[in-house]
């Protein structure tokens, strides 16, 4: 696995042919979220995202993420209110920065993930989770304030009841209710998560890598604008692309299959 920065190696990257796998990798800590978790993080989906097909987060010693280390939040708070700003800012990029890259970014998610590892499954492009993962934004539950993007993303994703009631309650999900809301494409059972994870991302990992990252942008982007901006973004996009040689190949291939 290669090193993303030059302090403790928290967050691991490597490529595994088209597919990019990340790990976070604090397991003693339930891989809690620090200040270089952060930065190593967002350094390795830009790092993998040029050299891949998909990219793969997931958390080591069975857990997702349970979010902020709050023994580096006391540290933090002790030197005063900006020093809490690069815990912040470096996770937050992380998670706006999936949004942006060139390929998918699919969360695996097993065992805990509140708080910011909760943020960082809403932030993926697609999650896969565990049917007995334990999910939530519980950081009312502590006197806290969600800052990895929940208030945001949670109600454009599920709406504004769902997602009010939720971080307000600090109620726990399931990762089958979590899949029933919405919060992820598909909840698997635990004997068969492992399988179902690996054939999905293998689906995806063998399908052009220009395509992926065109419908991927035109999803996000259309989001952001109106049905009929968004329309004439696609009709654009698929004119452009039908003429390339990439999709050249893929009707050539299709054709010829016919023909067989």
């Amino acid at each position: 696995m290669n090193t993303v920065s030059s302090q403790d190696t928290v967050v691991s990257a490597r490529a595994d042919g088209p597919i990019g796998r990340i790990v976070l990798d604090r397991p003693e800590a339930m891989n809690a979220i620090t200040v270089e978790l952060g930065l190593q993080l967002e350094n390795a989906l830009c790092e993998l995202a040029e050299r891949v097909n998909v990219i793969v987060v997931r958390g080591a010693g069975g857990n997702f993420s349970v979010g902020g280390d709050f023994h580096e939040l006391e540290r933090l708070r002790a030197a005063g209110p900006e020093a809490l700003r690069p815990l912040f800012e470096n996770f937050g990029r992380a998670c706006a920065a999936i949004s942006g890259l060139p390929v998918p970014v699919v969360a695996v998610v097993e065992g805990n993930a509140t708080a910011g590892g909760f943020e960082l499954m809403q932030a993926s492009d697609i999650a896969l989770v565990r049917a007995d993962a334990k999910l939530a934004d519980n950081h009312a539950n502590f006197g806290q304030v969600p800052g990895g993007g929940s208030s945001q993303r949670l109600p454009r994703l599920i709406g504004r009841q769902r997602a009010l009631g939720h971080i307000l309650s600090g109620e726990r999900l399931s990762g089958e209710q979590a899949a029933e809301w919405g919060l992820a494409y598909r909840s698997f059972a635990p004997d068969a998560f492992e399988e179902g994870v690996a054939a999905f991302v293998e689906r995806l990992a063998g399908k052009d890598r220009t395509a992926l990252g065109k419908i991927k942008r035109l999803v996000h982007d259309g989001l952001k604008m109106p049905l009929v901006d968004g329309l004439a973004k696609e009709l654009a996009t698929v004119i452009d692309h039908v003429g390339g040689d990439a999709a050249g190949a893929g009707i050539t291939s299709f054709t010829r299959s016919e023909g067989a």
